[in-house]
């Protein structure tokens, strides 16, 4: 039987949408941008499931909660990729190229790839834990699924012969944590006073801006109509002077 360890207390450790299954399984599974194939994932045996949608806090939770487990050797990436953010492919070059010096993910093709509060440390733990990632992208069948989960626990090695490594992700961590608007960072206020005065100086530039560009207005509706007069009159006096000589040749004729 495969050697298994306790993850961290309190395992996972951060939180997410996720569904929790054994903690002992060798398989942890996201599901991209897809929902709904989270319990069927537990079922067929994994230890977590869930979908992820950034390329970097999304998957900084991935890592957090797989390298706080050391029993979970196998990710399985299915489900709808996640379009702009472009997350599986982003988690493959993380676990196949690591991070550069500036947190960027190395051969990332997502929108902003870049781990803030994952260091290298926590990165190359969770190159070692992982013996392989199971690439499903783009497939919600769950008969393939569950077989690939299945596959994996045929496999399992084991857990890594190393403790759980814990990061503290929702206490804010290095540099900066997610907030309802952005991101929160250390030295940055997040509450800034409107400056009134300035507001008032916009306002009235724009008001004056807004009657010259009425009064432009005007003038071109005005010029407008009485060119549209001149012409009618002008059309009026040719018809005129044209059929005054035909209606004469007609009488006299």
């Amino acid at each position: 039987m495969a050697n298994k360890k306790a993850p961290a207390a309190g395992w996972p450790i951060v939180s997410g949408e996720y569904v929790v299954g054994n903690p002992e399984s060798c398989v942890g599974v996201v599901t991209l941008g897809s929902h709904g194939l989270e319990q069927a994932c537990i079922d067929a045996g994994a230890a977590i499931a869930g979908p992820c949608h950034t390329e970097n806090l999304g998957i900084e939770k991935v890592v957090a909660n797989y390298i706080s487990n050391p029993n979970i050797r196998f990710m399985v990436l299915c489900g709808s990729e996640v379009q702009g953010h472009i997350t599986g492919q982003c988690f493959k070059a993380l676990w196949e190229n690591g991070i550069g010096d500036d947190g960027g993910i190395i051969g990332a093709k997502g929108a902003i790839p870049f781990l803030e509060n994952v260091g290298k440390d926590a990165v190359e733990r969770f190159q070692r834990q992982i013996v392989e990632v199971v690439d499903l992208i783009d497939c919600e069948d769950v008969s393939k699924i569950t077989a690939a989960i299945k596959e994996c626990i045929s496999k399992d090695p084991g857990a890594i012969d190393e403790e759980p490594m814990v990061l503290d992700l929702e206490g804010g961590g290095a540099g900066g944590e997610e907030a309802e608007g952005g991101f929160e960072i250390e030295g940055i206020p997040t509450v800034v006073e409107p400056d009134l005065e300035a507001c008032q100086k916009l306002l009235e530039k724009l008001e004056y801006k807004v009657g010259l560009m009425t009064r432009d207005i005007g003038l071109a509706s005005g010029v407008s109509s009485e060119s549209v007069k001149g012409f009618a009159i002008g059309s009026l006096l040719a018809v005129v002077l044209v059929g005054i000589p035909i209606i004469l040749k007609f009488l006299i004729g």
